[in-house]
């Protein structure tokens, strides 16, 4: 059964933090499979090359079935896994933290590294758009042009999200609405045409609203 509500990040994101004279970069990325983890990481090795470090860590899956970190020669446990605890914190899934570090000179000692790479994991996803994903059922409803005002007045005054308005012979509305609020969608469609038109249900998908608008998520 898919959880109601989900988190995870919605854009890449960036961050940096310095640390006696250590510099932490923080990049982030929304990831859905261990392979688009893998080649986000790679990529921020290549552009880094130099660093001394580059950490990592991502969680994947509905119930976080996958998680990976790794010091990347850092003592162990001082750098995936404060990585790792951020995204394990806020629950936030489908997302990589790479947080490379360049080295200044001063030893930060066990206690400092957790701290820094902390910070800066967190400081990348401030940037990264980080959203609650919803469940929407999407349904298609189908009238002829004499019941479409009404319908089109609900659909208008509601928190709906409309995909899609044909005009055939009948009108053909397709709209997303909460899973929450789905059933009581299903009951005024009924209830303003006197029973004769019926909310077909059609598919229950992931989506949210954002500064762009409603957006699906697979």
């Amino acid at each position: 059964m898919l959880e109601e509500i989900i988190k995870t990040t919605v854009k890449p994101g960036y961050g940096e933090i310095t640390e006696k004279k250590s510099k932490f970069i923080a990049h982030t990325k929304p990831v859905k499979s261990d392979e688009e983890a893998k080649a986000f990481i790679d990529e921020i090795k290549k552009k880094y090359y130099d660093a001394r470090h580059n950490v990592f860590a991502y969680q994947i899956g509905e119930k976080n079935e996958l998680k990976r970190f790794s010091d990347d020669g850092e003592p162990q446990g001082t750098a995936g896994m404060p990585v790792l605890s951020v995204l394990t914190s806020e629950d936030i899934k489908n997302t990589a933290i790479v947080v490379t570090r360049y080295f200044g000179g001063i030893l930060l000692g066990t206690g400092g590294l957790v701290r820094a790479y902390t910070a800066a994991a967190k400081a990348g996803l401030e940037n990264a758009g980080i959203c609650q994903i919803g469940l929407y059922k999407k349904y298609v409803v189908e009238c002829d042009y004499t019941q479409s005002g009404k319908i089109q007045y609900e659909i208008a005054k509601g928190e709906y999200f409309a995909e899609n308005t044909e005009f055939t012979d009948k009108v053909t509305y397709t709209l997303y609405i909460e899973n929450s609020r789905a059933e009581l969608f299903e009951a005024l469609i009924t209830e303003i045409t006197s029973g004769s038109v019926k909310a077909q249900l059609k598919d229950t998908l992931r989506g949210a609203c954002t500064n762009e608008g409603f957006k699906l998520y697979d």
